[in-house]
């Protein structure tokens, strides 16, 4: 749990919402909620490699076009 305390007593509460955001993005928390939103049941190593094998394929198309 990310917690986030006053430095002073004259900290603004925007300065405090600021600091506790910048925490919240670079701890990763929100891409793992909305990864885990769905559930996407487990996939065998040769699913795993297949899809990783038409991504590189895409990805490689997609860089000769824009040559």
């Amino acid at each position: 749990m990310l917690q986030v305390t006053r430095k002073d007593d004259k900290e603004s509460i925007e300065n405090l919402i600021r600091r506790f955001n910048k925490k919240v993005q670079q701890s990763g928390v929100l891409g793992i909620a909305r990864r885990n939103k769905y559930f996407e049941k487990t996939l065998t190593k040769r699913a795993q490699r297949e899809i990783a094998i038409r991504k590189a394929g895409r990805k490689l198309a997609k860089a000769k076009a824009y040559k």
